[in-house]
């Protein structure tokens, strides 16, 4: 038996072992080179004499300024070094893999032809290209344009009507997600380059990677014209309710508890019931439908639904916040979870486990502080804690050690490439993907893989299919959508799901029964002929199935099997259920974003740890991949959902153990990258909203004197960024009696026109059919599915790859296969079954 994810020793490499980096970057990249060296990369850092920009955001230590003092940057450059220098002028990148830059001003042509091995990643706001190419951008900026806020913040009053203003989620959430998207595209780089020698550019822009993360608004947008309502710490929906998923405890904090279907009714009634406390709720009778299963965020309005919550709610306020038996829910098969603060992960025995925190020494401090530094465990690499944050320029000097011997690269085999809709290749040809994954989290991580030119075939059995009903195609198809002038109903054929089919485009499709001999046995054959298995079901299930780690490395020894769950595999949390929402209360994100207490949480309206899980599903995967490819080994690999949203909340944890101080909610406001005004302030029409951020006093001004108020700039309350943050309620007043007769567009391009960051905070019809940088990037993409017909999907990962672009479509040209669409096909091209045996096993109901 091997070893289980995890048991491996200190020495143990990283998936990135011996790639060096470079990287000249600001906040909005400085999260990429992070994950880099945490992956087992070199990264040097280059620095001004004055420090890198992100050495003056706050928390400090002591709260005292200092550059080598910012809790921020030491979040997001742990593990690096420092080297006070330019790109222009530094001798690193001679030895280098990578430029990670922020940078918009570098002569990329002369790079590249000094260094063509050179993969030259950049991250911009708005790309090199299109009407908005100047635009300032900020965190709240691109939360804004992206659509992230519209999705986000509190119910609507009873009359609809928004009488809050939507909420940015927590600090530097964009560039999370900019970044995320970015190492995607750099992998794929990194693993062309092994086989072909070919460096390429990279480009990312913040506004089109933050513009595609949103789950439910653009599909619903793109396929019905259905707008969607931003509800309280819970998913944006068509159909606006008024009871949050959200429970008060008696002593003032938060549990969730989501998940009202039949077969959630039939473990809540029991349950409740052990305490006395199910009031007048009956659980379902036994010929009620309990296979339903619906996106969170997609189902209709429902009165007895949001009694439902209504009686759980009254369970919640009888407990405290310690006593409440969410344990006991869990264990009951009930989706409860706490809605924890940050550093209340820190001493989980579960997380201590699997090592998602690490104490990284500060000799200079005598002391060790707890960081995040795991995302998943394996049996063959590791996450790196690395060392504490440079200090600035403490490796002047410092030169890549000489190259160890390379080994050739594991030959690529099959068919003569396929060029992608670009007419170039794509990266990860001939990698064969027997995809198990599920929902959001997994299958949006396999639809990476796939525009990325893997052969990705999506495995699912009609007793247990992936959810398929949300973002329906409409009635009348597209001749009807694009005649629409209102929300369209929807049709309800599995195979015609709009989110099924963004999330699972240029995939192919097979029906298998693996509980049957014969589909368990088709499986193994067809896993002899993959590179990897990927699969997003509860822990166990592939195992006792008889397709665990140790029975796929005898059908295939140097086989990469990655598994993606909401907690993780190992550790006592294994068995939990969790969906998107309920991974974001233990980790801590639902909680950070909202007004100030005692406002309710927040929370993001969207599952964001659905697409932060399958970016780091796609990462684990394409990494493992690199790492066979360089070494021929391959690796099972225990992704966590949640790891990934605890790894995002490393300033709290830093600024708890530094400072002893617990997050406490800011609502729109920046305290420390200071800016006032820094909201959302309202505009004329309904539900408008224009986000502002001015970090200097020349911003200020410009934004005083095109409001025509030189009264602001003589009132001694705003006489300068100080007083300013010291007096932001008055601020905001008065913001917003000039914004409440201002057209929000009009109002974002005279604001940037003169050097002031707006935004507006877009909604989906804004950014599908208005936004006109959105449509220079390309983020959409035309594709034909067999029986959906054609529609846009998001072309994902938002990463411009100059040599191997992506392109939705994948391989297969198409969009999401039907359900078993490519049963003959695939049996007949791998295992050589003929017509007749096909239909064979279909009627045996093996497929």
């Amino acid at each position: 038996m091997s070893a289980l994810p995890g048991q491996l020793p200190e020495d143990a490499p990283g998936l990135l072992a011996g790639i060096r980096v470079v990287e000249e970057a600001d906040e909005t990249a400085e999260y990429c080179g992070l994950l880099l060296a945490g992956l087992g990369a070199e990264v040097v850092k280059l620095e001004p004499p004055e420090g890198a920009p992100t050495r003056r955001i706050g928390p400090f230590l002591g709260d005292e300024p200092g550059p080598e003092r910012s809790l921020h940057f030491w979040a997001y450059n742990r593990g690096k070094r420092s080297v006070i220098g330019r790109v222009e002028t530094t001798e690193l990148l001679a030895e280098a893999d990578i430029l990670l830059t922020s940078r918009r001003d570098l002569d990329v042509a002369a790079l590249r032809a000094k260094h063509p091995r050179l993969l030259i990643a950049r991250m911009t706001p708005f790309g090199d290209d299109g009407p908005w190419k100047d635009f300032k951008g900020s965190d709240l900026i691109h939360l804004a344009l992206s659509g992230i806020m519209m999705n986000c913040g509190y119910d609507p009053d009873p009359a609809l009507r928004y009488d809050l203003p939507p909420i940015a989620p927590q600090l530097w959430h964009a560039y999370h997600i900019a970044g995320e998207q970015l190492l995607v595209g750099i992998l794929a780089a990194l693993i062309h380059r092994l086989h072909t020698g070919e460096g390429q550019d990279l480009s990312c822009a913040v506004h089109e990677a933050a513009s595609k993360n949103p789950e439910l608004d653009v599909m619903s947008w793109v396929m019905r014209r259905a707008p969607l309502f931003r509800m309280t710490c819970r998913h944006a929906g068509e159909h606006p309710t008024h009871t949050p998923t959200i429970g008060h405890t008696k002593d003032g904090r938060w549990c969730i508890a989501t998940g009202v279907s039949v077969r959630d009714q039939a473990n809540l009634v029991p349950f409740l019931e052990g305490y006395g406390m199910q009031a007048d709720l009956v659980a379902p009778g036994k010929d009620a439908d309990r296979h339903a299963r619906n996106v969170p965020g997609s189902a209709g309005p429902n009165e007895k639904a949001a009694h439902i919550l209504e009686v759980i709610q009254r369970f919640m306020r009888a407990h405290t916040y310690m006593d409440l038996p969410w344990r006991e829910a869990q264990a009951a098969g009930l989706l409860w979870a706490p809605l924890r603060k940050p550093h209340e992960n820190v001493a989980d025995a579960h997380w201590q486990a699997r090592g998602t925190f690490a104490e990284v020494a500060h000799p200079e401090h005598g002391r060790s502080f707890s960081y995040p530094v795991s995302r998943w465990l394996s049996t063959e690499t590791r996450w790196l804690p690395g060392s504490r944050a440079p200090r600035l320029g403490e490796h002047d000097g410092y030169r890549f050690a000489p190259r160890a011997a390379s080994v050739p690269a594991r030959p690529r085999s099959g068919a003569a490439p396929k060029l992608s809709a670009h007419g170039k290749a794509f990266p990860l040809q001939g990698v064969r993907i027997f995809d198990f994954s599920w929902f959001l989290a997994s299958a949006g991580g396999t639809r990476l893989a796939a525009a990325l030119g893997a052969d990705v075939i999506k495995v699912e059995w009609k007793e247990n299919p992936d959810t398929r009903l949300a973002a329906m195609a409409p009635i009348g198809g597209r001749a009807a959508r694009d005649a629409a002038t209102a929300p369209l109903p929807p049709v309800s054929d599995p195979d015609m799901g709009g989110q099924f089919n963004n999330k699972n485009a240029g995939k192919r499709g097979l029906s298998l029964n693996i509980r049957h001999p014969k589909g368990l046995e088709i499986a193994r054959r067809m896993i002899a002929q993959s590179d990897i298995v990927a699969e997003g079901f509860s822990p166990g299930v592939l195992q006792r199935l008889g397709l665990g780690y140790e029975a796929l490395k005898a059908i295939r020894p140097d086989i990469i099997y990655v598994q993606q769950s909401g907690m993780g595999a190992i550790g006592r949390y294994g068995r939990f259920r969790t969906i998107g929402p309920v991974a974001a209360a233990f980790a801590g994100t639902a909680e950070m974003s909202g007004l100030p207490e005692p406002a309710m949480p927040a929370g993001w309206g969207y599952s964001y740890l659905d697409w932060i899980g399958a970016y780091g599903f796609c990462m684990a995967i394409l990494g493992a991949v690199f790492h066979r490819d360089r070494t021929g080994r391959g690796q099972w690999i225990d992704s966590s959902q949640c790891e990934s949203g605890i790894m995002l909340g490393a300033v709290p944890v830093l600024d708890h153990a530094a400072n002893g101080r617990i997050w406490t909610r800011i609502g729109n406001r920046s305290p420390y990258k200071p800016a006032a005004p820094h909201g959302a302030f309202r505009c004329a029409g309904e539900d408008r909203w224009l986000a502002i951020a001015c970090f200097t006093e020349a911003e200020w001004h410009s934004l005083a004197r095109l409001a025509g108020r030189a009264d602001w700039l003589e009132d001694p309350r705003f006489a300068s960024l100080a007083a300013r943050l010291l007096h932001q309620d008055a601020l905001e007043d008065a913001v917003s009696q000039w914004t409440a007769t201002q057209e929000a567009h009009a109002a974002m391009l005279a604001l940037q026109a003169a050097g002031v960051p707006a935004g507006v905070c877009q909604n989906a019809e804004d950014r599908c059919d208005r936004d006109p940088q959105l449509a220079a990037l390309g983020w959409l993409t035309e594709i034909e599915g067999t029986k959906i017909g054609r529609w846009p999907v998001t072309e994902l990962p938002a990463v411009k790859l100059s040599a191997t672009p992506g392109h939705a479509a994948g391989i297969t040209g198409r969009g999401a296969p039907g359900y078993g669409e490519d049963n003959e096909r695939l049996l007949g091209e791998m295992l050589g079954y003929s017509k007749a045996e096909v239909a064979a096993l279909a009627e045996e109901g093996v497929i």
